[in-house]
């Protein structure tokens, strides 16, 4: 892949790095606009709904930059065809897919052994002959990226200069990492290019672009098809729409995807990945993808029976930290994770810890997300033995070694009641901290109470009261 074609002047890749370094994970302090950038909000406001919401898109950055490795799900993988008497293809090795040998060169310099769980089901339709949609669940670390760069190399005419994929992300960050992975594996193809249809990258009107890939958030792209015709999108032949579950998140940027979905010719490839299928996102996929193929994660039946989980009964913040003090010193032989509800409180008690004289590291979201990375490297590395976090900062965080989970504060949803899911995905055996551990949960008023006993309905499981002044009691629960 010919770097020095690509349609980002050097000027806009330094912009984009120094964009990279400036992104915040958006708690309070920034919220995207229509294109990604990023503008600053009322520093003493709550977090909202959306910006909640909009915390995915830098999420998902942030997961892509501490991702050494694909993850080895263990989740099930389930395949609704769109015509379910054809024969069901999967493969094992990226042979098996008969690629041009130059991708197979890129594919194995990018580290790719064999394919992953979604790709070995996703590549043979994406790659299939005539082309199939697809719809894709796809969480971070399952190859996902790589398996839909592959697709839209393999459709490229290296020989006809006009884009001929393209891929819309939804913010220019995340842009940005999909433009890396085009570059990796397309490197052994010279005389392919990428332009990168982000705010910011100003071409001359009229222009017609000869880059065959073009990646960029959807505003830009739809002023590059209609209202400036950089793009016929006419000869576009694969159209991938990524993070879908993010995109539909940011204002504006739903109806300009359908808008250019639209005006795509109706043999083109349609390809949408989104790491949830809530309602919203189910709409909106079906919306811009005819007859799909799909491909969902069967999660597979999750259980509390391995976790060991308690309660400490406590009158106020100041008693529940006196009593996280006492179970301190028997957790520090372990990871250990605390959860509390809100940033404010993360800080405060991150503080108060380290006047106590404790080593502990905190995800806080005016961090960004370089810095946020780093943080998570060091805990993974076990240079910190504490984490104590927010549930939207740590969300997608996977620290296999970790056994203990602390909840400061009880996972509750925005109308004050039990989030089940997320107490699940804090402390579950296949949620991601890990196959065994340990669950502490304080508890400091009577609707706190009431949160964990809905919980344990919920979960049909007894949870034991902890006294916290017995050490003994303390070290034979954490041993």
């Amino acid at each position: 892949m010919a770097t020095d074609s690509w349609a980002l002047a050097v000027d806009e890749q330094e912009a984009a790095a120094e964009s990279l370094s400036n992104l915040h994970l958006k708690e309070e302090k920034t919220k995207p606009d229509s294109n990604g950038a990023v503008v600053k909000t009322d520093d003493n406001a709550e977090k909202t709904e959306d910006e909640e919401k909009e915390d995915r898109a830098a999420q998902s950055l942030l997961n892509k930059l501490i991702r050494s490795n694909l993850v080895d799900t263990t989740n099930q993988v389930e395949v609704l065809q769109r015509d379910p008497t054809s024969p069901l293809y999967s493969v094992k090795s990226f042979e098996e897919l008969r690629l041009k040998p130059q991708l197979l060169q890129g594919v194995y310099a990018m580290g790719f052994n064999r394919p992953s769980k979604i790709q070995e089901n996703a590549l043979p339709m994406m790659l299939a002959e005539p082309p199939q949609n697809l719809i894709a669940q796809s969480q971070s670390g399952t190859g996902k990226t790589a398996a839909f760069v592959l697709a839209m190399l393999s459709r490229v005419e290296p020989g006809n200069k006009y884009p001929q994929c393209l891929c819309l992300s939804p913010t220019y960050e995340l842009a940005l990492q999909t433009g890396k992975v085009i570059e990796q594996m397309g490197k052994f193809h010279p005389e392919l290019s990428l332009a990168y249809a982000v705010r910011g990258n100003k071409l001359e009107r009229g222009q017609k672009i000869s880059e065959q890939i073009v990646i960029g958030t959807p505003g830009t792209v739809l002023d590059w098809c209609s209202k400036l015709k950089f793009i016929d999108p006419k000869k576009i032949k694969v159209f991938v729409l990524d993070e879908a579950d993010v995109m539909i998140a940011t204002q504006g940027h739903q109806d300009q995807s359908i808008r250019i979905q639209r005006m795509l010719p109706r043999d083109c490839q349609m390809l949408l990945f989104s790491a949830t299928f809530e309602d919203s996102v189910w709409k909106f996929a079906q919306k811009v993808v005819p007859d799909p193929n799909i491909i969902k994660l069967k999660r597979e039946e999750e259980t509390l029976d391995t976790i060991k989980q308690y309660y400490v009964l406590c009158n106020n913040r100041d008693e529940k930290f006196h009593a996280l003090c006492n179970i301190y010193g028997a957790i520090t032989i372990a990871q250990a994770m605390i959860f509390c509800h809100t940033r404010k409180t993360a800080g405060w008690l991150a503080g108060e810890l380290s006047k106590e004289g404790h080593q502990v590291a905190l995800l806080s979201g005016e961090m960004m997300v370089e810095q946020r990375a780093a943080v998570i490297e060091r805990f993974r590395e076990g240079k910190e033995k504490v984490l104590v976090t927010t549930n939207v900062c740590a969300r997608g965080i996977d620290v296999e070694q970790v056994s203990v989970v602390i909840n400061f504060d009880l996972p509750v949803d925005k109308d004050g009641n039990p989030d089940n899911e997320t107490y699940l995905h804090r402390i579950g055996r296949t949620g991601r901290f890990g196959k065994r551990g340990l669950a502490v949960n304080m508890v400091d008023s009577k609707h706190s109470m009431n949160i964990l006993n809905r919980i344990q309905e919920h979960f049909n499981k007894k949870i034991e009261k902890l006294d916290t002044d017995d050490l003994d009691e303390i070290e034979k629960i954490a041993n």
